[in-house]
């Protein structure tokens, strides 16, 4: 059977896209490690492969963050089946966890191409606070802004679970796992990036505003109503976009090689 120049020019674009998603993706694995999110092999960041397939990469499970690259990510689907040739005959390479908690939210929002999740200390210890994030500081408005929590459940191994992700997310850009840690989404994986990156300066700077001892000063309600427009306008409106090429460059320079 021939394939016509038309299907052939159609599968080249869709393979130089996942190729490109997996760039992008075993980059911000990397980053996760150089800015210090990671913890050892045992969180996940994901990316849904565009088409109608529920197809998306994760890493596999035992690399560290700062050795993985594009060629050495997995491609699942939601039936946490490996659906790389390569692949199919090793016994599932990720983490179950991982695949719970990022199956459901892929599943549930077309719109999230990356999710990210992380336990980074500062996350989990702002995860275990009553009140959760504090409007005290320019980064925490910006997740106040898009911002759900999830009560823990235990490690997420659990199918049942899926719905309450799902629920408790929303159409929201950042979930705070109780006692467990960060989940960001985002329509790319420099939104999704950018989301944790600010998530994590917010969670930062509440921990260490506490540990001074002294009076919090919020931040006053009506300026929460207006921030995602200033969000918008300080990112000229490419969101992550607008940050993603010099972190490139940065990583570039302190750990080469995710492009393999």
């Amino acid at each position: 059977m021939q394939t016509s120049s038309h299907d052939g020019d159609a599968q080249a674009t869709t393979a130089e896209a996942e190729w490109a998603l997996r760039v992008d993706l075993a980059a911000a694995y990397r980053l996760v490690a150089l800015f210090g999110w990671d913890d050892l092999v045992f969180t996940h960041l994901t990316a849904r492969i565009p088409g109608p397939e529920h197809r998306f990469l994760i890493n596999r499970y035992g690399m560290g963050f700062d050795e993985i690259t594009a060629s050495s990510l997995v491609k699942i689907g939601l039936d946490g089946l490996p659906v790389d040739e390569a692949h199919s005959d090793q016994p599932i390479p990720v983490n179950p966890a991982g695949f719970v908690i990022h199956s459901a939210v892929h599943a549930a929002r077309d719109d999230a191409l990356c999710v990210m999740h992380t336990h980074s200390l500062n996350g989990i210890a702002v995860s275990a606070q009553r009140d959760g994030v504090l409007p005290i500081s320019q980064q925490s408005l910006f997740v106040l802004a898009a911002l759900g929590y999830h009560d823990y459940e235990g490690v997420a191994l659990n199918d049942e679970e899926k719905p309450r992700l799902v629920r408790d997310l929303g159409r929201n850009t950042f979930l705070m796992l109780r006692n467990h840690g960060l989940l960001t989404v985002g329509a790319s994986v420099a939104d999704a990036f950018l989301a944790m990156y600010i998530v994590e300066a917010a969670c930062a700077i509440q921990v260490r505003a506490m540990a001074g001892g002294g009076d919090l000063l919020r931040i006053p309600a009506p300026i929460l109503a207006g921030i995602q427009a200033q969000a918008a306008q300080v990112t000229r409106g490419l969101g992550g976009a607008l940050a993603w090429p010099s972190l490139l460059r940065r990583l570039q320079r302190h750990n080469p090689g995710y492009d393999q």
